[in-house]
């Protein structure tokens, strides 16, 4: 008997200091007849810090069956409070309302307590998730308020950083980010429970992130880190890790930050669903910067599961596959449901990108002008955030680049690089030095351009990028790759134009123009250039190019009046040329002359491409005598109707 009173003493000594793993060894000596209400309360603490959340449930339902069995209210509001955050954050939302529902009901007739405070607290973040700012401020500063009367440092402060985040979300920074400011020195002095300090300082590093100013973020990250490495505890601390791979990745150090983004969505996943899920997303983010698609795939697919719109990584994804359609339809649709300004502008900038891939900059200019609304109203001490601004200014940078307009895309980037710089962000200024070399090299700065795009390589190649050092080393015209080209070319032009007239055949030639750009960007393809009558495009895979050419000519076929085409396919080695914005080498020669041997409404391919690249009936293998290639080359034709 006496060795139990031992136990039970050193357990609620544990508690009592916040050693939690001590805490639930010594509870887990005891008999659970020797428990009171207040120990199964402490203990279901402990289980928690543990990690164990099916007991610290389990420990923190008895507690409230206890309180409630001696008619104490006040602790069974508490712990019906404490169940409600259990079940919210697990995704049992049905349970968890009954438990909110529940300390409403039992806190109705109470004199003022800090349970009320917390039920204000808890009605505050519902608001703050729902959308409705107003009501949340006003709560929180009625929990606050409450906080105050009882004495509540922990619901003082949870408050502020609560009021804090909507203010922040509202568009109020500086008044929101000053009350955060001072929640989090507050968690650092360690007069409050573990929890609300946890707490605090995830809502701190959350705001400062969603406003662009990441170096106050890091700030924070790094104070919260080092509160979490004191703790011997499971669970809470994950959420520091993500923050922590937030911060890493941005600084470059991509193994560091999955690592640790890993390790975060072990500790989480019985704790957290949505938490877990931005951890995941953040592997996909790592995966997709690193070339590792497939586990970008599965990373944003499980966060997608545990219900966090994997977006805009995954429709970054998709367009770096080459699957265009799916990045257009994805992104959009994303962008269709959000409505919160700061949601939206995570975005935005991906759609600019997509947008520009598709071919259609009005909706890449409509996305930058609602980027930069968004930017003005969310400004730091009347400042535009330095990673906000940079953001912007490669959005519209893309867009002068797409435009032809050298002069301003150069002016964006530097921009841009300088202010990636000054954030600390090596891939993100790396990427904006590629596209400043870019924009030097077609205005005809080949030097300068060249100095640029040798910076972004070296970096790239550092921080192990490999989709962006391949496509850098193409532009510097270092590397070959295979691609798929496709040609197209009008028959009797010069025909056409006399027999319908230069109006009508102005008209006729938008509408063929159209049609193909669109087939081309839908296959997944990159239109190269257009070549007056016809166009030069690319595709990463023979089965893209084939459909695309399938798609060009039942689209011109279902008008009323369309001129014929003819297209030639080949799959083969090319590289990029001068400013990077053609393809040059014997794949490229071999598909121009394929396209040049077709007839008209006939698409032509060569068999070793075709072997891989369509389900549809070709012709019998005929061979054609090229010119420029020294040996006839084998082609068939696709059956597209």
């Amino acid at each position: 008997m006496s060795q139990v009173l031992d136990f039970l003493e050193d357990a609620r000594a544990a508690s009592e200091r916040q050693a939690w793993r001590a805490a639930f060894a010594a509870y887990s000596e005891v008999e659970q007849a020797e428990l009171t209400a207040a120990d199964f309360e402490r203990f279901g603490e402990a289980a928690w810090w543990s990690g164990k959340l099916e007991e610290a449930i389990a420990h923190r339902e008895q507690a409230y069956a206890g309180y409630a069995s001696a008619n104490d209210k006040l602790g069974s509001a508490r712990l019906a409070l404490t169940l409600f955050w259990d079940n919210e954050s697990r995704g049992a939302f049905s349970v968890a309302g009954g438990w909110l529902a529940n300390a409403e009901r039992l806190l109705q007739n109470e004199p003022e307590a800090p349970e009320h405070a917390q039920l204000a607290l808890m009605q505050a973040i519902g608001a703050l998730f729902a959308g409705d700012l107003p009501r949340s401020i006003e709560l929180f500063d009625l929990a606050y308020e409450r906080a105050t009367n009882v004495g509540s440092r922990d619901g003082q402060m949870l408050a502020l950083s609560g009021k804090g985040r909507a203010l922040v979300k509202s568009g109020e920074i500086d008044a929101g980010l000053a009350l955060l400011d001072e929640a989090t020195a507050s968690a650092m002095c360690g007069d409050l429970r573990a929890l609300t300090s946890g707490l605090v300082y995830c809502i701190t590093i959350s705001s400062c992130q969603d406003v662009g100013d990441f170096r106050r973020a890091a700030e924070w990250t790094e104070a919260a880190n080092r509160w979490c490495d004191k703790l011997d505890v499971t669970g809470f601390p994950g959420a520091c890790r993500i923050h922590r791979a937030e911060a890493l990745r941005l600084r470059g150090d991509w193994p560091a930050a999955e690592a640790q983004a890993v390790a975060a969505c072990e500790e989480l996943h019985d704790f957290d669903r949505f938490i877990t899920a931005n951890g995941h997303y953040e592997i996909g983010e790592i995966r997709r910067r690193r070339g590792d698609f497939a586990g970008a795939e599965e990373a944003y697919a499980r966060s997608d599961e545990l219900g966090r719109d994997p977006e805009p990584g995954l429709s970054l994804l998709r367009l770096a596959e080459g699957r265009l359609g799916a990045a257009v339809a994805g992104i959009t649709r994303t962008l269709h449901e959000a409505e919160e300004p700061l949601f939206r502008f995570q975005r935005l900038p991906a759609q600019v990108e997509i947008a520009i891939a598709a071919g259609d900059l009005e909706t890449a200019r409509t996305a930058a002008d609602e980027a930069e609304q968004i930017v003005d109203s969310y400004k730091i001490a009347s400042r535009r955030a330095p990673a906000f601004d940079a953001t912007l200014h490669v959005a519209q940078g893309e867009i002068r680049l797409a435009e032809g307009d050298w002069s301003s895309a150069i002016s964006a980037f530097k921009h841009a690089r300088n202010e990636w710089k000054a954030v600390g962000a090596p891939y993100e200024t790396a990427r904006a030095r590629m596209y400043l070399g870019i924009a030097r090299t077609r205005s005809g700065d080949e030097h300068g351009g060249a100095i640029d795009l040798e910076s972004s390589l070296a970096t790239f190649e550092e921080l192990g990028a490999r989709v962006d050092a391949g496509r850098v080393q193409e532009l510097l015209g270092r590397a070959s790759a295979r691609k798929t080209f496709l040609f197209t070319d009008i028959v009797d032009s010069t025909r056409l134009l006399g027999t319908l007239g230069s109006e009508k055949w102005k008209r006729l030639l938008a509408r063929h123009d159209e049609l193909i750009r669109g087939a081309i960007a839908e296959s997944g393809g990159e239109v190269v250039k257009h070549t007056g009558d016809g166009f030069f495009a690319s595709f990463e895979t023979p089965k893209g190019a084939v459909e695309a050419a399938v798609a060009i000519q039942r689209a011109l076929a279902e008008e009323i009046v369309a001129p014929d085409v003819r297209i030639g396919v080949h799959a083969g080695e090319a590289f990029r040329t001068g400013d990077g914005s053609d393809y040059g080498g014997e794949g490229v020669h071999v598909a121009a002359r394929i396209g040049a041997a077709a007839s008209a409404g006939e698409i032509l391919v060569s068999t070793d491409t075709v072997g891989s690249g369509t389900t549809f009936r070709v012709s019998r293998p005929r061979s054609e005598a090229l010119k420029g290639v020294e040996e006839p080359v084998e082609v068939v034709a696709v059956d597209w109707r």
